[in-house]
């Protein structure tokens, strides 16, 4: 059996951190683990509280995991500060580390910052180098850069600077650009940058998007898929779980992990970027 991990935050509401993770593994067929950060008071109105978990209690769960069931795959998420960043690095820069994707969440869908402001720094300092993907959002890439991304020219030249900041590979997702009906990620590594595109799904029912997308690419990943293949596979997962999102509460729904089950498969286009190469 293959095996995931994530190191990310616990949300009470179900849709996103470590619920919406462990739920997107299940799916795609991978054994699923978790180190909790922090837990989080929230539901689908909003954040109401965040309760980062001693730095000692993360680590010891990081030793338990690497000791015994070490993964093939680990992604990042709410990681909150940076004594908890640097203790994923410890383990993302050890000789023979699995792959880490990195998903640098820094503020929740209704505006709740999730990270300290100096975590920003130390993601760039002491994970980045280790990752072998980083999945920022516009919001997320232009604070990392601090670039303003208004044009698809300056988000492949923020794609190039985080590369540059030592990730192997980034995939910069645009479903925050609401200008256009179709959507619009770019992933980027040493060989190539594609443009990857499908129709954007109407939907208000978006809670964990973020989350659920690195998981499933953590999940490919895991499995053994190259890393482009794994980034248009969960690309695909997404698509599914955004057209049968729903509500469960009284603001916006999660989105709906086991929907790729019976939908029908979305043919993404993937256009390779030639200008400047």
């Amino acid at each position: 059996m293959k095996k995931a991990l994530t190191i990310a935050g616990s949300d009470s509401g179900g849709g996103a951190g470590i619920q919406a993770d462990l739920k997107t593994f299940q799916e795609m067929n991978v054994f699923g683990m978790s180190v909790i950060t922090a837990v989080t008071a929230q539901n689908s109105l909003g954040v109401q509280g965040v309760y980062p978990i001693p730095a000692g209690a993360v680590e010891s769960q990081l030793t338990s995991i690497f000791s015994d069931m070490v993964p093939d795959a680990v992604k990042t998420g709410m990681l909150f500060d940076a004594d908890r960043i640097e203790l994923a690095a410890e383990y993302a820069k050890a000789p023979g580390a699995p792959p880490f994707i990195v998903d640098p969440v820094m503020i929740s869908t209704s505006g709740h910052h999730l990270l300290e402001q100096d975590a920003e720094k130390a993601i760039m300092e002491y994970l980045l180098p280790h990752a072998a993907l980083i999945t920022p959002n516009l919001p997320e890439a232009e604070t990392l850069t601090g670039m303003d991304l208004n044009s698809l020219e300056s988000r492949v030249k923020a794609c190039s600077e985080l590369r540059s900041a030592g990730a192997e590979a980034v995939l910069l997702k645009g479903g925050h650009d609401s200008s256009t009906n179709i959507m619009t990620d770019i992933y980027q590594d040493s060989s190539q940058t594609l443009f990857i595109r499908s129709p954007r799904v109407e939907t208000e029912h978006t809670h964990g998007t973020g989350c659920t997308y690195a998981a499933a690419v953590t999940a490919g990943v895991a499995s053994g898929k190259p890393m482009k293949d794994a980034v248009c596979d969960a690309r695909r997962f997404l698509h599914a779980a955004l057209l049968k999102a729903e509500a469960v509460g009284q603001g916006p729904g999660p989105v709906k992990h086991s929907a790729w089950r019976t939908a029908e498969d979305v043919e993404l286009e993937v256009e390779p970027w030639t200008h400047g190469m």
